[in-house]
């Protein structure tokens, strides 16, 4: 009886096991385990320098007393990175000290220090210290400027600041350009429209606020944007930056708000920009405002040698008098080594790898025009060397 019973179970345990093996094994092989699952990263490495020479009386600052200033503009190394719809980069500026001056959270050596995540196109969210999306010029890479210089119209931009940001380019009209999510201004040519907007601390890296400290208040910034691959780029924004003389201060805690438009275009190598900022209560003064309005223009005279010019001019007005200024920058590009010979918007970032920019700035500055930086009182000459890896 007992053979019977142990023969019996035998039986039925090797049946329910070739009937178990017979229905998972194909459950099984269908699955893919997940340490199987393909996973890919991608990182940059870049970087450039911008060395150079000032001449003359009128060199940003008004305390030069040598015939010549050596300087270097910028001096930055740049990381990138990327993960499936994850993406960050980080940039530092060597030029910059290693405080945070500017009460933003970060110190000034930090330019670029941010995460970001991309739903789609249409919506990407950016977290950390970036560039402020207000200012067509200013979310202009560095080293893509036409001439040496922003000019004085920068300082009204909020520069860099610490928050988070919603942003989307290249919508409708199917173009299906590259969108990375790293975007800060209109980097490429695409087809639609783009907007951002960002929530931060004080832009106390800004010229036009002062005593920011981190958590003190906040600034709130929104842009809009529509492009025709090279031919139309045009953006307008607002922005707000909260008690910008400080909150300590009760007599300059007024609000620093500025709008900005702009207007960009490239046709056969040349190109055209104009750029208009009106501006409220400069560091946080009531009645302390500004508008200024910009143009610059690219023509090529060969693959190599182009010329360039920016007049950019803007009216004060303080204690309710208007003061006036103009800086005109005329001069040229000459590109070294180029990587090619075209000189249409992609192609020409390209060849500004290696590039000698000569800058004459003509200046007409009424004395009571205070200004809030990189204004020049006086003539100037500028001369200065790229080298971008």
């Amino acid at each position: 009886m007992n053979k019977e019973i142990l023969l019996t179970t035998l039986t039925a345990v090797t049946l329910t096991s070739t009937l178990f093996a017979e229905e998972t094994l194909p459950v099984k092989s269908e699955v893919e385990p997940i340490h199987q699952m393909p996973w890919e990263s991608k990182q940059t490495f870049s970087g450039f320098a911008q060395v150079g020479v000032e001449m003359g009386d009128g060199a940003i600052g008004d305390d030069q007393n040598g015939d010549y200033k050596f300087k270097a503009d910028r001096v930055r190394i740049l990381w990138k990175y990327f993960s499936g719809p994850v993406g960050a980069k980080v940039m530092l500026d060597f030029v910059q000290a290693g405080d945070d001056n500017n009460g933003v959270g970060l110190p000034d050596v930090v330019k670029d220090a941010f995460i970001s995540y991309k739903f789609d196109d249409a919506l990407f969210l950016k977290a950390g210290m970036m560039k402020a999306p207000l200012g067509m010029s200013w979310t202009t890479a560095g080293w893509n400027l036409s001439v040496v210089k922003r000019a004085f119209d920068k300082k009204l931009a909020f520069e860099r600041t610490f928050g988070l940001m919603l942003s989307g380019r290249d919508i409708g009209f199917g173009n299906k350009g590259k969108v990375t999510s790293l975007e800060a201004g209109h980097e490429r040519p695409w087809k639609g429209f783009g907007y951002d907007l960002m929530i931060a601390g004080q832009a106390g890296r800004s010229g036009a606020v002062v005593n920011a400290k981190t958590g003190d208040d906040n600034a709130y910034i929104g842009r809009v944007m529509f492009d025709w691959t090279e031919l139309l780029h045009i953006e307008a924004s607002y922005g707000v930056s909260k008690s910008a003389g400080g909150i300590d201060n009760d007599t300059d805690r007024e609000d620093y708000k500025a709008f900005n438009a702009g207007l960009d275009s490239h046709y056969k190598g040349m190109s055209f920009e104009s750029e208009y900022y009106n501006v409220e209560n400069i560091r946080g003064v009531k009645g302390w405002d500004m508008n200024t309005l910009a143009l610059t223009l690219t023509y090529p005279f060969s693959s190599t040698f182009e010329f360039a010019m920016k007049d950019v001019r803007g009216t004060e007005t303080l204690d309710g008098v208007d003061s006036d200024a103009v800086n005109t920058y005329v001069g040229f590009n000459y590109y070294i080594h180029t990587k090619n010979t075209k000189m249409d918007r992609m192609s020409r970032k390209k060849r500004n790898r290696h590039r000698v920019q000569m800058n004459y700035v003509f200046a007409d500055v009424d004395d009571s025009f205070k200004g809030v930086g990189g204004l020049y009182r006086a003539n100037a000459l500028l001369l200065q060397y790229q080298f971008k890896f």
